[in-house]
């Protein structure tokens, strides 16, 4: 049997469930299997009713897999029911008691695992320095802020020291600046107690701040694992393309291949540059795959390197950068630049002029569907 450190913290083995039955059977997680390190934050990714949230529960308890193993420090826990496992869960609504205090809060699983008063009082202490909270160990939950409560949800998670701590989109009432701060807070407090987290959203803006790992779903299958920059720079297939960021994709067709990297044929930039997925049948008709930051807005008369012309339909700027909206020469293409903005920098371009697009070498990525 491997050493404990050799252990994935949970492995997901084929695990698929159905709801329903006959005609109305419907398949919310459907034969996924991922494995999730020690000490990781995880995170899974997808739009609504992709099947995270389902995943999540099937991990915490509160559903039971249809098929498949739930693998926990090696031990199958796919039929233990939730109170044996050594996990917890952080909900979206937080559920707190709100005539309790945040100390109280925070002690109240621990008293439900009839720990020893004075370990409670300990723990109780711990978790409120670790989540900054000591100055409001005696303040009711309903008197204290949205991001405060969220804190006190956490600690209380934490308490009782589980080997998984599942966060079911825990940020998503809380406003833009707030949920900035915690982002920071939960890889913070994920960093210093060296649990697992699984952390699941729909936001791949928070996925790829805070995430070790990746997992992005979609009708049920978990369709790519990678680190951030890998999920970002190297998406499998269109839907993590297109769901991780904005990106831009160009119609094309290979002519030539050497050392991994295609020359593609486009009808709208020419010859473009661009490198191969592994096992990749490197042949025929392919889509490319291009980010908005890797390719620069340039006046056609001024770089020869300007593969693609176009007319500059819209400019929005965004504070920290800007985003140039072209439409191509073959008037049905939309391409999106986006650049960042430097101090008192004018504008370069105004809508309706005529521009070219310069795209940085190695920057195109062919997609494998």
């Amino acid at each position: 049997m491997p050493h404990m450190a050799e252990l994935n913290a949970i492995e997901i083995r084929s695990v698929s469930k159905v709801f329903g039955f006959g005609e109305f059977a419907f398949s919310a997680v459907d034969n996924a299997s991922v494995s999730i390190r020690q000490n990781e934050f995880f995170t899974l990714l997808g739009p609504s009713g992709c099947g995270k949230t389902t995943l999540l529960r099937l991990i915490a308890g509160f559903e039971f897999p249809t098929s498949g193993e739930i693998m926990l420090n090696g031990e199958d826990i796919a039929a233990m029911p939730p109170f044996k496992r050594p996990i917890n869960t952080v909900f979206q609504s937080y559920a707190l008691f709100p005539h309790m205090t945040v100390a109280e809060n925070i002690g109240f699983g621990l008293t439900m695992l009839g720990r020893p008063k004075q370990e409670i009082k300990d723990r109780v202490s711990t978790m409120l320095k670790l989540v900054r909270m000591e100055a409001l160990a005696g303040r009711r939950t309903s008197q204290i802020s949205g991001g405060q409560q969220q804190r006190v949800a956490l600690a209380r998670a934490l308490a009782p020291q589980p080997k998984v701590l599942l966060l079911d989109e825990p940020l998503s009432a809380l406003d833009y600046k707030l949920r900035k701060d915690m982002q920071i807070e939960l890889k913070r407090l994920q960093s210093e107690t060296g649990i697992t987290f699984i952390f699941v959203t729909h936001d791949q803006e928070e996925a790829l701040t805070m995430s070790d790992r990746i997992a992005v779903m979609s009708a049920g299958k978990i369709l790519q694992v990678g680190g951030p920059r890998e999920i970002y720079d190297a998406p499998a297939d269109r839907f993590v393309a297109d769901f991780i960021g904005e990106t831009n994709f160009l119609k094309g067709r290979i002519r030539s291949v050497t050392a991994g990297i295609a020359e593609v044929e486009t009808p709208t930039a020419g010859r473009i540059s661009a490198t191969i997925p592994k096992d990749f049948n490197a042949d025929g008709d392919v889509t490319l795959v291009l980010r908005p930051e890797h390719a620069v807005l340039c006046a056609p008369a001024e770089r020869p390197d300007c593969q693609m012309t176009g007319t500059l339909e819209n400019v929005v700027y965004f504070g920290t950068d800007t985003h140039y909206h072209v439409r191509l020469s073959d008037h049905e293409t939309v391409f999106t630049l986006r650049e960042q903005n430097k101090p008192l920098q004018s504008a370069r371009f105004a809508e309706g002029d005529r521009v070219g697009i310069a795209i940085e070498p190695n920057a195109a990525r062919i997609l494998r569907n």
